[in-house]
């Protein structure tokens, strides 16, 4: 709830009021995290109070009973008992749901409990002895679906296309780091005149390298005595014109469909985040731009299967936002992008382990523009129980200011409804004079 509720109150709040809800939001999102460091106990301690007081000038007193009081221990309890998720009911209470459904007999609820109970404990224990059994209780979309694939079919793609493709499976293969800087090396060598516009040295490198690559690999393995290895061999040569095409992939804890998959789904699973070192430019005459690493926010347009013969290497084909444009971050730190913005069209593909899944919200505001929402992976041991200690992410870059704490023109009422004027009862305070 601390995740969505920050988003659904965008539109519909005052601002102090949608600003201290988010305050709170964020302290619950900070405590019920994994990993917390105990030198920002204090801190979270401090916050907490100061967006308690900020909810006494906006709500009226009945709305704090005790549980609004009990949020001002939780610092100090976590100091003493460890993370709140180690204690927490919520396991417990999905459990019981469980054991509710064994119950036939309302009569005897404990004795239909202790059958059902038993009766799956022993099939589930003669299991673990019988080949390629299913375990009760897990579900396969939780288990293997992570892992499965979709909407099998080979494709034919256009030359151009895979060459985009093969390029950027080249330029982000370790083993080919040391010819990416020798092709470099001899791009300046062969064109002087041109070495210092960097712009120009990149785009040539983009354009002559793959083909370059191929015959000097084809070199290297005309003398008798090559070091070359059977991967740099295969990635030498280009991938087959046709791929294998999937509407849904899972890897690396997260479960990824095209967007023309999503358009018939009510689920959404096709939005990516990568972070991407790029070339910045600060004017399109500049001619000594710089390397930065930025997030890249997009939507998975193909999955593909590039086939290298003894290999292959799934990549996305994705739909990227412009960053200049279609990406920026509001006053209370959310992440808000133009899915309409589309960026550079030749710089498409990346690598299905580099992609992070992120879910884009329509921003109640209305217009345009959508908020990021991330999420962490579900990665499961198929041995012991692997439990994934990743944090989840927050839904905010920074805190709401409190600056308005002290701000004497907010009001500390309501002006949004009309309030009942009660007229004093001047009999009654006569009648008690004349007793």
């Amino acid at each position: 709830m601390q995740q969505l509720l920050p988003v659904a109150i965008r539109g519909v709040l005052p601002k102090e009021v949608r600003n201290t809800i988010i305050r709170l939001c964020y302290f619950f999102n900070s405590i019920c995290s994994k990993i917390i460091d105990p030198s920002k106990l204090q801190q979270l301690q401090d916050e907490v109070i100061v967006t308690l007081c900020l909810l006494e000038k906006y709500f009226p007193p009945a709305f704090f009973d005790v549980m609004v009081h009990l949020t001002v221990h939780l610092p100090r309890e976590i100091k003493f008992c460890g993370p709140v998720w180690l204690r927490w009911m919520y396991s417990m209470e999905r459990y019981m749901k469980i054991l509710k459904g064994y119950v036939r007999n309302r009569h005897r609820p404990e004795g239909c409990i202790i059958e059902c109970y038993i009766a799956e404990e022993a099939v589930e224990f003669c299991s673990e002895y019988l080949a390629n059994a299913r375990t009760i209780g897990v579900p396969k979309g939780i288990e293997e679906r992570i892992e499965s694939r979709s909407g099998f079919k080979v494709i034919p793609i256009n030359y151009k296309t895979l060459c985009e493709a093969h390029y950027y499976v080249l330029q982000n293969t370790t083993v080919v780091d040391p010819y990416m800087c020798e092709h470099l090396s001899f791009v300046r060598t062969l064109h002087p005149m041109k070495a210092k516009n960097e712009k120009w040295l990149q785009a040539e490198h983009k354009r002559s390298f793959s083909s370059w690559f191929k015959r000097k690999i084809e070199t290297e393995l005309a003398r008798p005595e090559n070091t070359i290895s059977q991967q740099i061999r295969w990635l030498a040569h280009e991938p087959k014109r046709e791929v294998l095409s999937y509407s849904g992939y899972g890897i690396g804890g997260y479960y990824y469909n095209t967007s023309d998959h999503d358009s018939r789904s009510t689920t959404q699973n096709s939005g990516v985040m990568v972070e991407a070192e790029s070339l910045h430019m600060s004017t399109a005459k500049d001619k000594n731009p710089i390397y930065a690493n930025m997030l890249y926010y997009g939507v998975i347009e193909d999955i593909w299967e590039l086939n290298y013969t003894q290999f292959k290497i799934p990549v996305f084909r994705c739909k990227w936002v412009d960053n200049k444009g279609g990406v920026k971050v509001d006053e209370n730190g959310f992440t808000l992008v133009d899915l309409n913005k589309e960026g550079d069209p030749n710089d498409q593909f990346i690598f299905a382990s580099q992609a992070k899944q992120v879910f884009y919200v329509n921003d109640p505001n209305g217009g345009r523009w959508s908020v990021v929402l991330t999420t962490k992976p579900k990665l499961y041991d198929r041995g012991d129980v692997c439990d994934n200690i990743e944090e989840t992410p927050s839904f905010s870059r920074g805190l709401p200011e409190s600056d308005d704490i002290d701000n004497e023109d907010v009001a500390y009422v309501r002006e949004d409804c009309e309030g009942i004027y009660v007229e004093e009862d001047t009999t009654s305070r006569k009648k008690r004079k004349m007793t």
